[in-house]
C-alpha cells in the first residue's frame, strides 16, 4: 500500500483547503482511511477517519468544520477543511488501516492569522 497526500498550502484564517490522498494497492474499499496531523512540537493527533462502511468519526476540535469523504472507484480519500484557524497548522498525514497501519508522506497546512 502506498499513500500520496496532496492539497496542503498556505491559507488565511477562515479560509478553506481540500486535502486528497491517493491510495495505491488493492482492495481500497477494505481499508479504514483517515487523517492525522502534527503541529510543531506536538504529538501526532487524529483528525478524522472513515470506515469501510462510510461511517465518519471526527476529533472534537474539527467537528462542524472538516468533512472526510472517499471515492472508492478513484481510491481517494478527501478532507475538506473550512473555517481554518491558525491552530490547524501542521503536517497532515493520510493513513490506511486494515490490520496494520500505512502512512503517507504528509502535506503541510499553514493557516495565517
Amino acid at each position: 500500500v502506498q499513500l500520496q497526500a496532496s492539497g496542503g498550502g498556505l491559507v488565511q484564517a477562515g479560509g478553506s483547503l481540500r486535502l486528497s490522498c491517493a491510495f495505491s494497492g488493492r482492495t481500497f474499499s477494505s481499508y479504514t482511511m483517515g487523517w492525522f496531523r502534527q503541529a510543531p512540537g506536538k504529538e501526532r493527533e487524529l483528525v478524522a477517519y472513515i470506515s469501510t462502511s462510510g461511517r465518519t468519526t471526527y476529533a472534537d476540535f474539527v467537528k462542524g468544520r472538516f468533512t472526510i469523504s472517499k471515492d472508492n472507484p478513484k481510491k481517494t480519500v478527501y478532507l475538506d477543511m473550512n473555517s481554518l484557524e491558525p491552530e490547524d497548522t501542521g503536517v497532515y498525514y493520510c493513513y490506511a488501516f486494515a490490520g496494520a497501519p500505512h502512512w503517507g508522506q504528509g502535506t503541510q497546512v499553514t493557516v495565517s492569522s
